[in-house]
């Protein structure tokens, strides 16, 4: 039998948010499921589209493979990850495997993009103490997010690594499988050379679509880079919100020789380069936004949906952020569904009251930044218990917990808006969001999602068109009004 331990540990950290990401974080299930231990690392991810779950589905077709679950463990991205947290689940991964005198290998299903109060490099700072139990030669493979800020410590101590190539992440159970197959290879006594290489400025996330130029055509690049596991190409598009010294988009290339995987990695990150100024950034302010959303969806007879990308959780956003909230009210914007904005008292004032109760209260705006909390008067249309299956291709199979949900709708003003209020922080990527409270999303005009692309994968085939709107929040997509204070010199932002 070839025994292989699994383990995950996720966090996209988000270094300009307002809270920290603590222990209870990772302990309680949200979009994605609450801290697993044991066998219900398997059981708890079995048939999503998690990392994990692929390298599992593909490892469990050979008989000889035995895999042996210790942790799995995610959190809403946030600020720092506490040195508690990190140590805690750190911890349970290496004494399991110090525990092992049997292991052939290690599979790790990470972010990339982990900042701790300690360190700026959570996951090469996981992999640097691995390397001192198993030596320098035991095979470790990891995959790690799109959004990864590749470093060299990471390069140097994973055997390999394996990226997202999707955003939306429609890749992430094939990224585990490739995972599973290039660890079985240097299990096998396969051997490989690396060639790691940064790009000289930073992405917005709200740039790196890979459906569209320029990211369309990089993709296409790195994925012609094969035949795996002999050689082959990962690109990470970058987590700007991380202010950190490794922070941006960057190559990795395995070859057989040095040189050769070199020379790939120096012609990839040429194209990139030349590439650069066809980068979408464009960005409309909300009232611009909500204006040309009235007129399209006017025009083509489908909803418009306008993307609150600078408050998005899924980025380490609050989700409480009021500024298009405020826009499509003095647009007098009709047939408008948001969501989520994360209230947990709202949402308890609106169980509280029932179907059809009516009451005043004010609506988010708790950690700003200068997006004031909305107050007026609101009209329960329905509620929820926060529980409900995601149907869309990105979360297919994982079942969502966002706390006592509501659908306000608000009262005494000439807009028609219908607000989704959730009591745990949700990203709005999936049309389950509002299905589940019974909104059809088709029927509606605007649709206003607190997300930055994933949205995309289920939103775009009911949309007329998606415009990106720039209101204060703690994701930030103008890069030029950003201070960072750790970033290698040298970099454009």
């Amino acid at each position: 039998m070839i025994n292989i331990l699994i383990a995950g540990f996720q966090h996209e950290t988000n270094t300009f948010a307002p809270i920290k990401t603590t222990m209870a974080e990772f302990e309680k299930s949200d979009s994605w499921p609450g801290l697993l231990l044991g066998s219900a690392v398997i059981s708890g991810t079995k048939k999503t589209s998690l990392p994990l779950a692929g390298f599992v589905a593909e490892a469990q077709k050979d008989e000889k493979i035995q895999l042996l679950p210790t942790v799995w463990a995610s959190a809403e991205p946030a600020a720092h990850v506490t040195t508690e947290a990190f140590e805690t689940i750190t911890n349970i991964i290496l004494e399991s495997v110090s525990k092992r005198s049997n292991l052939h290998g290690i599979y790790l299903d990470l972010h990339g993009a982990m900042v701790t109060e300690l360190y700026q490099d959570g996951e090469g700072e996981i992999l640097r103490r691995l390397r001192n139990i198993v030596g320098p030669d035991f095979p470790i493979s990891v995959s790690l997010d799109l959004h990864a800020n590749l470093t060299q410590e990471m390069v140097d101590h994973a055997t390999s690594i394996t990226i997202f190539r999707s955003y939306p992440h429609l890749d992430m159970a094939e990224t585990g499988a490739r995972a599973f197959h290039s660890l079985l290879h240097f299990i096998k006594g396969g051997q490989i050379f690396s060639a790691f290489r940064q790009a000289p400025f930073l992405i917005p996330v709200h740039a790196q679509h890979t459906s569209v130029t320029p990211f369309k055509e990089v993709y296409s690049s790195v994925v012609e880079i094969g035949p795996a596991p002999l050689c082959w190409a990962e690109f990470a598009a970058g987590f700007p919100p991380a202010d950190i010294y490794d922070a941006g988009p960057s190559f990795l290339v395995y070859s057989q020789t040095p040189e050769a995987a070199k020379d790939i990695a120096d012609q990839l990150l040429e194209k990139l380069i030349s590439l650069e100024s066809q980068l979408d950034m464009r960005l409309l302010q909300p009232n611009d936004a909500i204006a040309e959303a009235k007129r399209i969806s006017f025009a083509k007879g489908k909803p418009v949906v306008i993307a609150d990308v600078q408050d998005n959780p899924g980025g380490g956003g609050m989700s409480d952020t009021t500024g298009v909230l405020h826009a499509l009210i003095s647009e007098s914007a009709q047939g408008v569904i948001l969501g989520m904005l994360n209230d947990p008292r709202a949402a308890k004032e609106a169980h509280h009251h029932g179907v059809h109760g009516e009451f005043n209260c004010t609506l988010g705006g708790e950690y700003g930044p200068s997006s004031p909390p909305f107050s007026g008067r609101f009209k329960v249309e329905n509620l929820s218990n926060g529980c409900f299956k995601f149907g869309g291709e990105m979360y297919a199979g994982i079942v969502a917990d966002t706390g006592p949900t509501a659908v306000l709708r608000l009262l005494d003003c000439s807009a028609d808006i219908c607000v989704v209020v959730s009591s745990k922080r949700c990203q709005c990527l999936d049309k389950a969001i509002f299905t589940h409270v019974g909104i059809n999303p088709s029927e509606k005009k605007i649709i206003v999602v607190k997300s930055t692309i994933h949205f995309r994968a289920d939103f775009e085939p009911i949309s007329a068109r998606i415009l990106n709107a720039v209101a204060p929040g703690h994701l930030p997509c103008q890069l030029e009004n950003v201070t960072y204070r750790y970033l290698r010199p040298g970099v454009r932002i």
